[in-house]
């Protein structure tokens, strides 16, 4: 299987890493052939193994939006851990973008790292993106937060939500946990 995906360029050098070490490391963890071209912005993947295919696809799309790849390399460790990008120019208009990622980062960052914290997910506020990493349950809450916050409700409504939604969250996992 092969595939090219776009790479911004300030974000090459981050994929490739220091003397190519963390380009090396997926390569090695999965068995897949990287190939990047700097001229174009493209990274092109080659891999035999349909899974670790498309774990590779989600480190490159991470990276690539706004990732450290310690963060990203989560895709690979763990078959828990999903990758959800929301594109923010599908819901808001360009003249308003810079004001709604200060919305979804919040005063010092303290917005975004409440989110973190609270769901045990980590976000990239890249671009014209918000990507989101975790448990795929904590992810769709987060996502619905983020949007929460793009559609102008208060920081303090969606804390509340958020708290919400946390308690559900760990009702459910003490529930399964139980199970015999």
């Amino acid at each position: 299987m092969e595939i090219e995906l776009p790479i911004p360029e300030d974000r090459i050098g981050v994929l490739i890493g220091r003397e190519g070490e963390v380009k090396e490391r997926i390569e090695k963890e999965t068995n897949c052939r990287i190939d990047v071209d700097s001229e174009t912005g493209t990274v092109k993947i080659k891999c035999d193994d349909p899974i670790n295919f498309l774990r590779v696809q989600d480190v490159i799309k991470g990276i690539a939006h706004g990732f450290n790849p310690e963060v990203a390399l989560k895709l690979l460790q763990d078959e828990m851990t999903v990758l959800e990008i929301i594109d923010l120019t599908s819901c808001v208009s360009p003249k308003h973008l810079e004001r709604i990622k200060g919305r979804i980062i919040g005063k010092g960052g303290k917005m975004r790292k409440n989110i973190e914290d609270m769901l045990g997910v980590d976000i990239s506020v890249y671009g014209k993106t918000v990507a989101i990493m975790g448990d795929p349950e904590a992810v769709n809450i987060a996502r619905e937060a983020i949007l929460m916050l793009v559609d102008g409700s208060q920081h303090t409504t969606v804390q509340r939500f958020l708290e919400s939604r946390r308690r559900e969250l760990k009702t459910r996992r003490l529930d399964w946990q139980n199970l015999p």
